[in-house]
């Protein structure tokens, strides 16, 4: 009986653990889960269903609020500027980031190391930091209430971290695989373009899915560059629209709901890409 006790007591032991941790995972689940459905379960009542009943379901939901953001035309200005932001931004980033990470890689000059130390100085310094002398410097170059500097910014600022990420993988390409294509006539801009950069692609669908992400949920930004309602973002829109249509939690939340659309997407295919991208920095063979 005492052994039977003893290991019924040690597999109790050995449970609880596991148990915590499952009782911990289903807490955060719920404390991110929940709030969007209660967005969800918003954006499709009316202004008083909200009030009165907002954790039942919406039967039958209200399509109201959906329709009028629709209509809304600032709505579509404000996806067509996060759109242009973002695509432009990650292609910024993308191109100088693997020019850069090439260059401190596989290129040998003098001062290199040092170089590489005060480039990645930018990853101690968020924009968050540096907003105040980036808005003085906008100004001054006359940039202000325009896309192109919030563009700039953007890509600016996700430069080191990007950089890093293809330089680890860059250095993992082995030297041989360079002195090979150097024999057969490839100079150093080809063996980048031709060879090195397709076995990069997924280090470089990394990058661009994070800087893509960074870019889409920047607010601080686009809030302190941006003045014009028709150069307003997503980001930027939905805290002035909660502004305006404060007393409206449905038609809100039917905005954002629309306004989280292209990200839910984007994620659905990028996923894979972050994963695999940001674990690779090996050549196998």
């Amino acid at each position: 009986m005492s052994d039977n006790g003893a290991r019924k007591s040690k597999k109790l032991k050995n449970k609880i653990p596991i148990i915590l941790k499952y009782i911990i995972l289903i807490m955060a689940l719920l404390f991110i889960i929940v709030p969007i459905i209660i967005i969800i379960f918003g954006g499709l009542k009316t202004r008083g269903e909200f009030y009165t009943i907002p954790y039942v379901p919406p039967i039958p939901p209200r399509w109201g609020n959906i329709v009028r953001i629709v209509k809304m035309p600032i709505f579509w200005y404000m996806l067509r500027n996060s759109m242009v932001v973002t695509t432009a931004a990650t292609a910024g980033v993308v191109i100088i980031a693997s020019m850069s990470a090439f260059v401190f890689a596989r290129i040998n000059f003098k001062g290199k190391g040092v170089m590489f130390q005060f480039f990645t100085l930018g990853l101690m310094f968020p924009a968050t930091v540096a907003i105040l002398p980036i808005f003085l410097i906008v100004r001054q170059i006359g940039l202000q209430n325009n896309l192109i500097a919030v563009i700039l910014v953007l890509t600016t600022f996700q430069l080191s971290m990007s950089t890093v990420i293809l330089r680890n993988f860059f250095m993992e390409v082995p030297s041989e695989l360079q002195d090979a294509a150097m024999i057969d006539g490839c100079n150093t801009i080809g063996f980048f373009w031709r060879i090195l950069i397709p076995l990069a692609k997924p280090s470089l669908a990394a990058v661009a899915s994070l800087a893509v992400v960074n870019t889409w949920n920047d607010l601080l930004v686009a809030l302190v560059l941006i003045d014009s309602e028709k150069l307003w973002t997503l980001q930027l829109g939905t805290m002035q629209f909660q502004g305006q249509y404060g007393q409206d939690l449905s038609l809100v939340s039917a905005f954002l709901i629309l306004a989280a659309i292209p990200a839910v997407i984007f994620y659905m295919f990028a996923q894979r890409h972050i994963v695999s991208g940001l674990t690779a920095g090996s050549i196998k063979g």
